[in-house]
């Protein structure tokens, strides 16, 4: 997004609303077109205010939208997600190493600051962390040039009884990141499954000192892992 000064081309980055659009359509999509109704439930809004917005992103180059199919993003608007997705997770775990939050305290904090800081800055910060490729609740950061490396992860509910499992992504939900923190149910941390209950989605799992925790389905539904074998060892 470009604007003109004296005959020059500058590059000009999207107000705060339309990159928290072009955020959710990124997380809603899933490599396809996200509805109204998601956008709206993730950014607390109305539907029709979204749809005024799908309207005006379309306008602007950075979607492709249909009224009633859904809006998906050109490769202009991708470009911006994944720019502000990157700020916004360097950000998280900046505050997170360096300034003393909770993991449960991140997501909301880098939320307000990803909109008020510079690409310089961006750049700045991922030097001094290291260039971290994920942030603290296991989600994958862009690199610098915005591609992201493909994850092959499932819910822990679909892991099989005896199977040893890493925990690498988690939920930004606040309540479930503070309960699954006092419970060490962290990115890296290695779970034995005992048992997945069928019937209403109940796991139960055991962690490196052997003690065992039952998550509901919602919980285990919000906890990402990769199988590393089976038992303990």
């Amino acid at each position: 997004m470009d604007a003109t000064m004296d005959g020059a081309t500058i590059p000009r980055s999207p107000s705060s609303s339309v990159g928290d659009y072009l955020k959710a359509i990124w997380e809603s999509a899933e490599g396809g077109a996200a509805s109204t109704k998601d956008v709206a439930e993730r950014l607390s809004v109305n539907p029709a205010s979204v749809t005024n917005m799908f309207a005006r992103l379309r306008g602007m180059g950075l979607v492709e939208y249909e009224r009633y199919r859904g809006a998906s993003l050109t490769e202009e608007g991708l470009s911006e997600a994944l720019r502000l997705v990157r700020r916004h997770r360097l950000i998280e775990t900046f505050l997170l190493d360096h300034l003393g939050y909770s993991w449960e305290e991140v997501h909301e904090e880098a939320e307000k600051l990803e909109h008020a800081v510079s690409d310089r800055f961006t750049e700045r910060l991922a030097e001094l962390l290291g260039h971290p490729d994920h942030d603290p609740h296991g989600d994958p950061i862009p690199s610098a040039d915005l591609s992201l490396a493909p994850e092959d992860l499932r819910p822990l509910g679909e892991s099989a009884v005896g199977e040893r499992v890493r925990v690498c992504r988690v939920s930004e939900d606040a309540g479930v990141l503070a309960h699954l923190g006092e419970r060490g149910l962290v990115p890296g941390e290695e779970l034995r499954v005992q048992e997945v209950r069928v019937l209403d989605g109940v796991v139960t799992v055991e962690d490196k000192d052997g003690v065992f925790h039952t998550l509901g389905p919602a919980l285990a539904a919000s906890i990402f892992v990769e199988p590393v074998g089976y038992g303990m060892g």
